[in-house]
């Protein structure tokens, strides 16, 4: 093949590759500057921005410390006995989404138990909440990452309400480390017996009770999708989460019962204040498409949908992902 066959072809597509690009710089230079993107409102009503509440708290974090309190109670949401008689438990049901979760649980005409660590206030102003949707609420607080405690909140529960139709695993412990060499094992193996060893020990005290019909859900997030380099504990936790949530979704098909999983991104609540410091908690979801973080009550409903035999019934083994516009995976 002769190198000069198309040499004035490829000279000329040359060329035209420049005076495109020149229309294009030309065209850049007379646009208007563009406005800085606003956060994100397509909710039933206007949600907090960037920038946050710069608030610290210590650990496991209070709802009741933060001076911006998450919005929980999601008083546009009409229940329609979606949950009707049922009987639920939350893990981490005291504050953020957990709350939101069970007032909404409530409102669908569920009863509720809450599972919690040391968060009494936020506890007992939770089960208020449910308990002002007519409905029931016994709180429990307990470690998660000890097994015989999961049996005994379980059974008591059963033995107080009679059944068990089903369980939400949303406690966590998160953390931020920036530096590997500062993970520790301590830190490491907290994060993992709490979020993995946590749901494992609730599901298996739970199955036992269940009948078909009843269903699982877990809590996963955003950063078990993408990661996070400085979440390295709380992400592999998360990803495992979602493996879990798949493969006993489909063990349990013969059972009847459902597993699924929600996978929120950045959501306003205590875990994240707890964590974070005082620049990044003000921007706090900033980074988002939407710019802004969820709040509680925009989960929720995902959970209630996942939970309800009657929207989600042909469901299993699947993770939603509620991350404000990530296309990422």
């Amino acid at each position: 093949m002769k190198t000069t066959k198309y040499k004035a072809e490829a000279e000329k597509a040359a060329l035209k590759h420049q005076q495109i690009k020149e229309q294009v710089a030309k065209a850049d230079k007379v646009r208007p500057k563009k406005e800085a993107k606003k956060a994100m409102q397509a909710g039933a009503r206007k949600y907090p921005e960037p920038p946050l509440d710069k608030k610290h708290l210590k650990k496991p974090g209070k709802e009741a410390d933060l001076s911006l309190e998450p919005m929980c109670d999601a008083p546009f949401y009409k229940g329609s006995d979606k949950l009707k008689d049922k009987v639920a438990i939350i893990t981490g049901g005291d504050s953020g989404i957990g709350r939101s979760v069970a007032i909404l649980f409530a409102r669908e005409g569920a009863d509720v138990a809450i599972i919690y660590l040391n968060e009494h206030g936020d506890a007992e102003a939770t089960k208020a909440m449910v308990e002002k949707e007519s409905r029931k609420c016994m709180v429990i607080s307990g470690d998660v990452t000890n097994s015989k405690f999961c049996s005994e909140a379980v059974d008591a529960v059963v033995k107080e309400w009679g059944r068990l139709d089903v369980l939400v695993n949303n406690a966590a412990f998160q953390l931020h480390v920036s530096n590997f060499d500062d993970l520790t094992d301590e830190h490491w193996d907290t994060t993992l017996k709490t979020n993995l060893y946590g749901y494992f020990y609730m599901a298996k005290a739970a199955v036992p009770y269940m009948k078909p019909g009843s269903a699982i859900v877990n809590s996963g997030s955003v950063t078990g999708l993408m990661g996070n380099d400085s979440l390295l504990d709380y992400s592999t936790t998360k990803g495992g989460i979602h493996t879990f949530t798949r493969s006993l979704g489909t063990h349990l098909i013969p059972k009847g019962i459902r597993v699924n999983a929600v996978a929120p991104g950045p959501v306003w609540t205590p875990l994240n204040p707890a964590d974070k410091n005082l620049k990044d908690i003000a921007q706090f979801g900033a980074d988002t498409p939407m710019k802004r973080p969820a709040q509680p009550e925009e989960i929720a409903p995902a959970y209630v949908f996942l939970a309800s035999p009657h929207c989600s019934s042909y469901i299993t083994g699947e993770v939603l992902p509620i991350i404000g516009g990530y296309s990422g995976g």
